[in-house]
């Protein structure tokens, strides 16, 4: 397993990948340090945890916009019994996710 330091907002996070995915994370971490810096510059400064879920929220919500582009219907519910697997999946990786940064940030 491969470590590659990432700069998002200014800040580096050390983040582990497999051999060889080193520069795919470069890019993922640049494509979502530019997403961060957008709503950073919309909502003024609110803590690196609240931007980080804002800009994946931006990133989710490309992505279903991206899925219905192609044809896939995707319909988002409020009630967490009616989600889609696939919905369930993003939201469960989002919510590990915000564990994650939450874990981060109290460590700095």
């Amino acid at each position: 397993m491969a470590t590659v330091t990432v700069e998002i907002n200014g800040r580096p996070y050390a983040v582990g990948c497999a051999d060889g995915q080193e520069d795919r994370v470069r890019v993922l971490a640049r494509q979502f340090d530019n997403h961060v810096r957008q709503v950073a510059a919309d909502v003024g400064h609110v803590g690196d945890l609240r931007l980080f879920l804002m800009a994946a929220l931006v990133l989710a919500d490309e992505l279903h916009e991206a899925r219905l582009a192609v044809g896939g219907e995707i319909t988002l519910t409020a009630s967490a019994g009616a989600a889609p697997s696939a919905e369930a999946g993003v939201a469960e990786a989002l919510n590990a996710v915000a564990a994650r940064i939450e874990k981060i940030t109290r460590s700095l």
